[in-house]
């Protein structure tokens, strides 16, 4: 949207400026309008590096004017003698004079937390679709990012066509577990390692650090009655548990639990992190829930741990409640995907008879909203 200036003034002796328009008021640092500038000795033209450190700044840098023309602003910085033209659009995308801190728990503006009330906008494509047409698969590369999860339908079905969703966006992270992994399961099984049971809404890994933040299943037999996939948005857990009982919240994001795999040889991952992480701002950037893992909590002080249990135990029930899950079948040749920073899924139990056959593996979100920015930029220039 295209910012309307209406005044610029220089302050504090030249190291920072006002700029004021019929919205806001913003206020820039010298030292960070010099850092980030976008002339062709800042920054390379071809891949948008910085070309300079900041010790290549001078530390008296100050600034003895700025104009405006139109929709840029000139300011002439010294001791450099160096005028550099920034772009008001951008300034305003950019700016961090904020008129409150955050409260501990926001999410950025393109997240949007959800319950059962979702159901009916899950975000969906045709795999051909999106294999052959780059503005569907931003549309659905957008879905998954907002929400944390997404369906693919119509997809190939033979050993190994997970790989070719995740060729869509991003590259598959190798584990333990290899490239991809099996989930088969038999109603009625010769073996207990196949079972039907249903597992309670977790993420998965919680014992990596980092964690595999993106997680795929991918239907390749389905005959068994029973046995939906189920999905919980741990960002809306999260919120619902602040609004019920501060104290829950912060001692869940300010101690960590452990988790921890030692189930084959050779292999023994720990983590420690919070159940619900914030950066130090306090936006709200992941959830770890797996009860499976989790191992004996230590991190927690004695006169805290009543209450982080209490917590603990609250989320727990958030998890089960029936209003914040969203249900689905898998078919042959659908699939689903997970924020697995975010998004805990679940299956539910098997009854009949039958089997069912998924093929899973995890990838990274930044592939994905790597391919999203792309492939957005490559819309705004068309359309330009």
């Amino acid at each position: 949207m295209r910012v309307v200036m209406v005044s610029v003034s220089i302050i504090d002796d030249g190291l920072g400026i006002k700029i004021t328009d019929d919205q806001q008021v913003m206020r820039f640092h010298a030292v960070w309008l010099r850092d980030n500038a976008w002339d062709d000795a800042t920054r390379s033209s071809v891949n948008g590096q910085r070309l300079i450190a900041l010790r290549d700044i001078p530390e008296d840098t100050h600034i003895t004017s700025a104009k405006f023309d139109g929709d840029h602003l000139h300011v002439h910085f010294m001791p450099e003698d160096k005028t550099i033209t920034y772009n008001l659009t951008w300034l305003s995308d950019h700016r961090y004079d904020l008129p409150q801190e955050p409260s501990r728990g926001w999410v950025a503006d393109d997240i949007e937390t959800w319950d059962s009330q979702l159901a009916d906008r899950i975000p969906q494509a045709e795999f051909d679709t999106v294999s052959l047409d780059n503005r569907a698969l931003r549309d659905w590369l957008y879905g998954v990012s907002r929400f944390g999860f997404g369906k693919l339908n119509g997809g190939p079905i033979h050993e190994g066509a997970l790989m070719k969703v995740v060729d869509l966006f991003g590259y598959v992270r190798e584990t333990n577990y290899g490239r991809n992994f099996e989930v088969r399961t038999e109603v009625n099984p010769t073996n207990l390692a196949y079972t039907g049971l249903g597992l309670q809404a977790h993420t998965d890994n919680p014992y990596r650090d980092p964690v595999p933040t993106v997680q795929i299943l991918y239907c390749l037999e389905s005959s068994a009655a029973g046995g939906d996939n189920m999905v919980v948005d741990g960002f809306r857990v999260a919120e619902r548990l602040r609004a019920e009982n501060q104290d829950w919240f912060d001692v869940l994001s300010s101690y960590c639990a452990k988790f921890e795999y030692a189930g084959e040889e050779g292999v023994c991952l720990t983590s420690r992190r919070p159940m619900i992480e914030l950066t130090p701002d306090g936006q709200l950037i992941a959830v770890r829930f797996n009860n499976r893992s989790a191992a004996a909590i230590t991190d927690v002080p004695y006169e805290k741990m009543q209450l982080f249990y209490d917590a603990y135990r609250r989320m727990g029930e958030l998890v089960d409640d029936p209003a914040m899950e969203v249900s689905f079948r898998l078919e042959l040749g659908e699939s689903f995907i997970v924020d697995n920073t975010r998004v805990m899924h679940a299956r539910k139990a098997y009854s009949g008879t039958g089997k069912r056959w998924l093929q899973g593996c995890y990838a990274d979100m930044d592939g994905l909203r790597s391919t999203l920015a792309a492939l957005n930029n490559q819309t705004s220039a068309a359309a330009e």
